[in-house]
């Protein structure tokens, strides 16, 4: 159903449900609402980098310092919370995650992270069993790669539980789809279907469509009945923002949002269901719509705000579709997919950054990055901007060349953070050298290029944990290293988890850092990440999360 999405309409009801905020001044004029002491905290303000307590007072922090001083502000009415030693974070950042569409899935689809194709099956034939005619049964979270087969599913194993109606299941990725023979018949895709431009039909021996489809092949399917409701999305906003709460996580960037995902968050806001601020991107279907109604980046309140348009110009490192300028180890005639050409990035490109919109692209390969900047590129040189912080999305296979155009256009790299760890055995399909030069994080410090911390969930586990010990450690689940080089230390880790996003979405003036002024955004954990054996950094509890001033997770 299309939208009217009238930016006043759109920034008036973002007003709806939230708290409201005392200006510092006011807030220093009297005790504080809560303090939090005795604790180790971790700041992420370089000009200040630890202290022992923090003050807040109705959703802000008030003063952060050493027990003594900010005890000395408590009042008759203060609530003091020994933190007993514990350590104190800011809330973490995932600044490139699909929060909206992965609840809607966790509340529709069936969770195909399985260990085997059998367990899919059966949860699959489960599903079906209990849904109504017509209605298709969709998946998500496959990964081929860790099922005990050791192989694609296809279309014949989704027959054998599921031959009368239409399956089509997701990999975790996002980037492809493995669908029955039911679901190939009502798409009418057969032998003699032409792949489509930047999408690949995968085929057997015979020719015949496996059931796998690449990239845009996947939009030769047909579209399974919309019967999503506004108040699906708004449930699966707040069960989605739950779920990564309780990992720490109190602000998201939804890397490929449009209006309908939008009211979603607005909905779960008014309905104070919201557990974690959210940067809705737009994807560029969307962009005209957006720019004729007015809306542009930054719109919105700090709850739930307006971020970049989204464009993709490359596959996925995942499902090894990433465009890469030397070919697939194993695969000498395997380069991965282009999925949009520098003129078509370009052409949505230029209309957004004359609107003011800030722009990210989806780049794995470091070719799909080379298109990328030479997009950015052009489209400064024809209508500059001061400070459009243009975003890589994903920026994983890099070079020096990539490295020195990304600083001259201050261009932030969004990684996967915990793709190394989660990921790992998908890595000989790149090599160890290729590794040297992959979520690159030691490489864009060293440069002075502002890098995140993000997930891409559902392709990666969205857990700030695994995302810290995955850069510290640039160690596997089965102990094997890869690219060594790009290691950080914990204290860099932090700040790329926290700060950096809040940079990444022009929001670095109230979140991000634990100082006065900002947003009590905090993160209490039950180990120091800097005192444990780096390899056990996964295993830290997060003990309570708390986002403006209210705790929304306390195990």
């Amino acid at each position: 159903m299309k939208r009217n999405f009238n930016r006043r309409q759109f920034v008036g009801t973002l007003g709806m449900g939230t708290m409201g905020i005392m200006a510092l001044n006011s807030c220093s004029s009297s005790s504080p609402d809560t303090i939090l002491h005795n604790a180790n905290i971790f700041t992420s303000n370089p000009g200040q980098a630890k202290a022992q307590a923090i003050a807040l007072s109705n959703g802000k922090i008030v003063a952060v310092g050493s027990n003594d001083d900010i005890l000395n502000l408590a009042g008759s009415a203060t609530q003091k919370i020994n933190i007993a030693g514990k350590t104190i974070t800011p809330g973490f950042i995932d600044a490139h995650s699909h929060p909206a569409s992965s609840g809607l899935r966790h509340l529709r689809s069936v969770d195909c992270d399985l260990r085997s194709i059998k367990a899919i099956q059966e949860a699959i034939k489960a599903k079906a069993d209990n849904a109504s005619p017509g209605d298709w049964v969709l998946g998500f979270k496959y990964d081929d790669t860790k099922t005990i087969e050791g192989r694609y599913i296809t279309r014949y194993d989704l027959d054998e539980v599921t031959p009368d109606r239409p399956v089509r299941i997701t990999h975790r990725g996002g980037h492809t789809a493995y669908v029955n023979s039911k679901a190939l018949e009502l798409s009418n895709i057969t032998k003699d279907t032409p792949d489509p431009a930047g999408g690949q039909i995968v085929r057997d021996e015979n020719g015949e469509p496996t059931g796998l489809l690449k990239e845009n092949a996947t939009d030769l399917l047909s579209n399974p009945p919309n019967t999503n409701t506004d108040k699906d999305w708004q449930d699966g906003v707040k069960l989605i923002t739950e779920m990564m709460s309780k990992s720490g996580v109190t602000s998201v960037t939804d890397a490929y949002g449009n209006a309908t995902s939008l009211k979603g968050y607005r909905d779960a806001m008014a309905a104070d269901e919201l557990s974690a601020r959210i940067y809705c991107m737009i994807g560029y279907h969307g962009i005209d719509e957006m720019i004729a109604q007015g809306v542009k980046t930054g719109d919105g309140n700090d709850w739930v705000r307006v971020g970049g348009m989204k464009l993709t110009c490359d596959g996925s490192i995942s499902e090894r579709t990433a465009r890469l300028s030397e070919a697939y180890i194993g695969r000498p005639d395997d380069f991965g997919i282009v999925v949009m050409d520098e003129e078509d990035l370009y052409s949505y490109a230029i209309k957004a950054q004359k609107a003011n919109w800030q722009i990210g692209i989806h780049a794995n390969g470091d070719v799909g990055i080379t298109k990328s900047l030479n997009v950015f590129d052009r489209i400064q040189k024809e209508s500059p901007r001061t400070d459009p912080r243009f975003r890589l999305e994903h920026c994983t296979v890099i070079n020096d060349d990539i490295l020195r155009r990304m600083k001259a256009m201050n261009v932030i790299a969004n990684p996967f953070s915990t793709y190394v760890y989660w990921h790992g055995e998908k890595m000989v399909n790149y090599g160890e050298k290729r590794l040297e030069s992959m979520f690159a994080v030691r490489s864009f410090i060293d440069n002075g290029i502002t890098v995140t911390q993000t997930s891409d969930y559902p392709p990666g586990p969205y857990e700030p944990m695994m995302a810290l010990q995955s850069s510290v450690t640039r160690t596997d689940m089965s102990g094997k290293v890869w690219g060594a080089n790009q290691k950080v230390t914990v204290e860099e880790a932090l700040k790329v988890g926290t700060i950096n996003g809040a940079y990444a979405s022009y929001e670095e003036d109230i979140k991000g850092s634990l100082e006065a002024g900002k947003y009590a955004d905090l993160v209490v954990l039950d180990e120091d990440p800097t005192q444990v054996d780096p390899n056990t950094i996964v295993d830290i509890k997060i003990e309570r999360t708390m986002v403006n001033g209210r705790w929304v997770y306390e195990s």
